[in-house]
C-alpha cells in the first residue's frame, strides 16, 4: 500500500511544433482543474493529453507570443471554452501577427491570438488552489512573463532561461541587456533550489544555472 502523500501540483510536458516546445499541463491534484501553458501547435495532441490525465482545463496561459508558444491558442480556446491569459500586452504585435509568422514557415491555418487579459508584473494566476505569481521578463520578447510558484519552488520560463542557455535575442524587438538582466535581477534570486521548466529541452535548476550557465558569468 502507498502512503505517500499526492503532491498538489502536476505536469505533463506535450512536446509541440517541429520546434519541440514544451506545452505542459499544470494541474491542482485536489481539485484537477488545469492550465494548459503554450500550446504552440498539434492541437489534437495536446487534447489527446487532456483526455489522457483526466484533468478539467480552465485557462490557456501564454509566456509569449512567438507561434511555437502561441500558436494553437486560439484554436485551441475555441475548441474548449477557454480563456487566454497573458502575455504581457507588449506583445500584441506578436500575437495580431501569428498568420504572418506561420506563412513563414508554411503553415497556413494559424489564427492570430486575441488574450481574454494581459498579465502584467505581479499579478498572479491560478489552477485549483495552486497559484502562480507573473514576472515580466523581457528580452526575448518585449511582453514575454514567466509563472512562479513559490511554495513548490517551481517556475515556468519559458524562453528566458535553459538548461545551459538563455533565450534568443538576435530578434528586431529582442534585448539581450534586458534579458540577462531580468534572469539576474528577477529569476535567479528565487533562490538556487527552484526547478525550472524551459519552453524548449530539459529542466534544470537556479542553482545549476546560477553556478554553470556560460551566458550568466560576468
Amino acid at each position: 500500500m502507498n502512503d505517500q502523500p499526492q503532491p498538489p501540483l502536476s505536469i505533463a510536458v506535450i512536446p509541440v511544433t517541429p520546434f519541440q516546445q514544451n506545452c505542459s499541463l499544470v494541474w491542482c491534484t485536489k481539485t484537477m482543474e488545469a492550465a494548459i501553458v503554450d500550446p504552440g501547435g498539434d492541437v489534437a495532441r495536446i487534447q489527446a493529453a487532456l483526455k489522457e490525465t483526466g484533468v478539467k482545463p480552465v485557462a490557456i496561459w501564454l509566456t509569449h507570443g512567438h507561434l511555437d508558444h502561441a500558436g494553437g491558442a486560439t484554436e485551441l480556446a475555441e475548441a474548449l471554452s477557454l480563456p487566454i491569459i497573458g502575455p504581457h500586452e507588449a506583445d500584441r504585435p506578436l500575437l495580431d501577427a501569428l498568420p504572418e509568422q506561420g506563412l513563414r514557415f508554411e503553415i497556413r491555418d494559424m489564427k492570430a491570438v486575441k488574450p481574454t487579459r494581459w498579465l502584467a508584473e505581479g499579478d498572479n494566476v491560478s489552477v485549483g488552489e495552486i497559484s502562480f505569481a507573473v514576472q515580466h521578463v523581457p528580452g526575448h520578447t518585449p511582453g514575454h512573463v514567466t509563472f512562479f510558484q513559490r511554495d513548490l519552488r517551481f517556475l515556468l520560463a519559458g524562453d528566458t532561461l535553459f538548461a545551459g542557455s538563455v533565450g534568443r535575442t538576435d530578434f528586431p524587438y529582442g534585448s539581450h541587456e534586458d534579458l540577462i538582466a531580468g534572469i539576474k535581477g528577477k529569476l535567479l534570486p528565487l533562490g538556487d533550489d527552484v526547478q525550472f521548466l524551459p519552453g524548449h529541452g530539459p529542466a534544470s535548476t537556479l542553482g545549476e544555472e546560477r553556478r554553470n550557465n556560460p551566458f550568466l558569468r560576468d
